[in-house]
């Protein structure tokens, strides 16, 4: 049944985070939200709930997902994140051929069976035609989960965005939001974006900015650090190609640089990922060492493991955004989003620390909810 007072998103990629991201919708229920839930950083944002999020359009690839039923498609090879929420009815909306452009490395077209992308027979949609989609579907916000390294879909994808009227959420390390040229067109268009490079709920990147900014207020000086990244999901094993890397090194690296007290050297610090161990799965196991010096240059160092289910890590995040963009469409709100994009991305416009960024984004959601209140109905 629709909700009419639902967010309506159209969903690019439906790969393991969108298939966490759904899960989410139908396992956080009004009834457990009332009851009080864990893993949200926020029950309701304005007058919405997880569950008031629908997907009225989705576009994939993968002849496994396009022509099937969104909510089953999200359970197809080759995602394998973890399965929390199984009874999900059927939603109507069929996954549409995408465009593939850069979306699929070469080197995935050659995998395992359970892990290869098969790419659809279906022709691809053309933009006018994704386009009319967005339109017909009546969506308000575009969630991009293009895999890493696709430049030219990112931007596509982007530009579909622009051309339908639709807000744009950017999950992925192609900077969007962070570009200027891109910021000021979303701003012309009155249309709010969110980005760039989704920042997991409790993954390598915060905790390795947490630590780094501890070192910083306690007086540590960081001489150097690594934070290493195995998983076995098809994120990972895109990444193994060195050349569609380059966003993601450079989105990881400054959001640990952009909290340190003193930017280090390049050949001090090496943040990115590192391996793919298939039997893994959707498990990422992230090591992080930082070395430095304490009062009277006294050497310290700290070494950590942190492991976790890589796709519900984000999908928390994504629902927090997502609502986000709902009070910024609702308050007239065009352009990159500062708050949410300093709170929930890698790379957003400008840098904030997790603490300021925590208040920005808490400001945000307090004032633009009272907005709408005093207006009412």
């Amino acid at each position: 049944m629709t909700n009419r007072n639902a967010i309506r998103i159209a969903v690019v990629g439906v790969g393991n985070c969108a298939s966490s991201l759904i899960q989410g919708i139908h396992y956080y229920t009004r009834e457990r939200c009332r009851q009080g839930v864990t893993g949200l950083m926020h029950t309701q944002i304005g007058e919405y709930l997880p569950c008031d999020i629908e997907v009225v359009a989705a576009f994939d690839v993968d002849a496994r997902k396009v022509g099937v039923d969104v909510n089953q498609a999200i359970f197809a090879k080759p995602n394998c994140t973890k399965i929390f929420q199984k009874d999900i009815p059927q939603s109507g909306v069929i996954v549409r051929m995408g465009q593939v452009l850069d979306g699929i490395s070469e080197h995935m077209l050659a995998c395992a069976e359970d892990r290869t992308f098969v790419r659809s027979a279906v022709p691809e949609s053309t933009r006018e035609q994704i386009v009319r989609e967005l339109k017909r579907s009546g969506a308000e916000i575009l969630v991009s989960y293009v895999p890493v390294g696709s430049e030219q879909a990112a931007r596509f994808y982007a530009e579909c965005a622009l051309e339908a009227g639709v807000a744009l959420i950017n999950n992925m390390p192609v900077f969007i939001a962070s570009d200027k040229e891109f910021a000021e067109r979303f701003r012309a268009r009155n249309l709010p974006i969110i980005g760039d490079d989704i920042k997991s709920q409790l993954g390598a990147t915060i905790v390795h900015r947490v630590l780094t900014d501890l070192f910083a207020k306690r007086g540590v000086k960081v001489l150097r650090t690594y934070q290493l990244n195995t998983g076995g999901n098809t994120d990972f094993l895109n990444m193994k190609n060195p050349s569609r890397l380059v966003s993601k090194k450079t989105s990881k690296t400054e959001a640990v640089q952009a909290v340190a007290a003193k930017r280090l050297e390049d050949e001090n610090i090496h943040v990115g990922p590192s391996d793919y161990v298939p039997w893994q799965n959707d498990n990422k196991i992230c090591f992080i060492r930082m070395e430095g010096q304490l009062f009277g240059n006294v050497p310290m160092d700290v070494e950590l493991r942190l492991s976790v289910e890589d796709s519900p890590n984000s999908a928390g995040v994504a629902i927090d955004m997502i609502r986000c963009c709902k009070l910024a469409l609702l308050n007239g709100l065009g352009g990159p989003l500062e708050a949410p994009s300093a709170y929930f991305c890698k790379h957003p416009p400008k840098q904030h620390t997790d603490d300021e960024a925590y208040e920005m984004v808490e400001a945000f959601i307090r004032s633009n909810t009272s907005k709408l209140r005093a207006v009412g109905p």
